[in-house]
């Protein structure tokens, strides 16, 4: 998105959609791994979680997320930041989907 069209924090979360955990098969904000974007902040920041510690997918998912998210805000710099928090099933959009419930 670009030119005059104002982007929103909610624009850039279902473009992160886009972007899927390879494990799990459910993308990163029905997981509930996208915490926050804040666009009024250079570089623009997005804070996530990843569904372990030490998730074998997590340095391609960060670079995933920072990749759609300059392409939807236009090209300006953005910093994925991880958090440390948790993740559990709880935190997704639907947590039926993954047929733990």
């Amino acid at each position: 998105m670009t030119g005059s069209t104002v982007v929103t924090s909610e624009d850039v979360r279902d473009a992160l959609r886009a972007v899927m955990d390879p494990e799990l098969h459910l993308d990163v904000v029905a997981l509930g791994l996208i915490k926050h974007i804040d666009l009024d902040v250079e570089p623009v920041l997005v804070q996530m979680i990843l569904t372990t510690p030490f998730c074998p997918y997590g340095p391609w998912l960060v670079q995933q997320v920072k990749e759609i998210a300059e392409q939807t805000v236009g090209g300006k710099e953005v910093k994925v930041e991880v958090l440390p928090e948790q993740w559990n099933p709880e935190l997704m959009e639907d947590p039926t989907q993954l047929g733990f419930f």
